[in-house]
């Protein structure tokens, strides 16, 4: 049995350990706001971009672009998102293994030309050190998401698919569901299909932080409208003409639409790290306040025993005088 001395130091560094986990808490709580105020800022130009195709779509059916054009896949992008900083639970592990299980699949399919854009820097080190070919350095759009970079890039995929140097780009993050539901998401960029982008559930719960899921069924079932929910599109009207023609007009929106993703999916990753993060650090809080209820009974126990071995000793010895 381990010394009083031994219990009571183990107590203080448990003690320090709980008060980091407890302040990193606080800290991804804050950070977790903020995200989650940048995605609602983002959120009307999503809803007008998305009104404006699916009218578009609605009035004309057959309406196609150069980016939506299938062929024989040989090269692919794949732009992973992870986080530059750890401790969040399981986030970047599911991140790494997704990014394995997609360039597994297409060795399956006889393409080997893989090329990794790690956006953060968990990612970017794991797909060095796997021998992937990666492209420049996205840790800071992950640290600080910001708009510009984003478009660059978007830009930059659109004009090598549109040139054949690239034959499929996907997308590999987490979707931020809620505070306590980030889904590990596989989605493809281009060639990009509207009606089915248009489509995705991308529902979004952006008024808690609350992680837990007793307390997300409640909310739920009380009837809480999302955040999310968007105008049903119709048709502009039945005959409407546009200039100078439907095609030359959806390739003018549709790298909007590219921009909007690779910009989404950011922030939806950036927002599922600090919800992460702050899951994890309330789970070591949790068990570190466990295990201070625990090492403190024993630590009165073992005071108890000492103190009655004591008094034993003291009345021994006056028995034997």
């Amino acid at each position: 049995m381990p010394s009083l001395k031994e219990i009571k130091n183990r107590i203080t560094s448990v003690n320090s350990t709980r008060k980091i986990t407890s302040a990193m808490k606080m800290v991804a709580s804050s950070k977790l706001h903020h995200a989650q105020v940048m995605i609602e800022n983002m959120l009307p130009y999503e809803s007008m971009l998305e009104h404006i195709l699916k009218s578009f779509l609605a009035s004309e059916v057959d309406a196609t672009t150069v980016f939506s054009v299938e062929r024989p896949v040989k090269k692919v992008a794949l732009l992973v998102y992870s986080s530059s900083s750890s401790l969040c639970g399981g986030f970047n592990a599911n991140i790494i293994k997704a990014m394995q299980n997609v360039v597994d699949e297409y060795a399956k399919k006889n393409v080997s030309d893989v090329i990794v854009y790690p956006i953060g820097r968990k990612v970017a080190e794991k797909a060095s050190k796997l021998g992937y070919v990666t492209c420049c350095d996205y840790t800071e759009i992950a640290d600080k998401p910001d708009i510009h970079p984003c478009v660059k890039l978007a830009e930059e995929l659109a004009n090598k698919f549109v040139d054949g140097e690239i034959d499929r780009v996907e997308l590999i993050y987490h979707h931020f569901k809620s505070a306590g539901s980030q889904l590990l998401t596989r989605k493809t960029l281009l060639p990009i299909d509207v009606k089915s982008e248009l489509d995705f559930d991308d529902e979004r719960d952006l008024t808690s932080n609350i992680a837990t899921l007793e307390a997300q069924e409640y909310l739920r079932k009380k009837g809480r409208r999302s955040s999310s929910e968007k105008e049903e599109a119709k048709p502009l009207n039945d005959n409407f003409i546009v200039e100078p023609d439907m095609c030359t007009v959806l390739e003018q929106l549709i790298p909007k639409l590219l921009h909007l993703m690779v910009y989404t999916a950011l922030l939806d990753s950036n927002a599922s790290e600090h919800a992460a993060r702050m899951v994890a650090m309330q789970t070591a809080t949790d068990n570190a306040d466990e295990l201070l209820r625990e090492l403190n009974l024993q630590y009165n126990k073992s005071r108890q025993q000492a103190i009655t071995n004591e008094l034993l000793d003291i009345m021994g010895g006056s028995v034997n005088n």
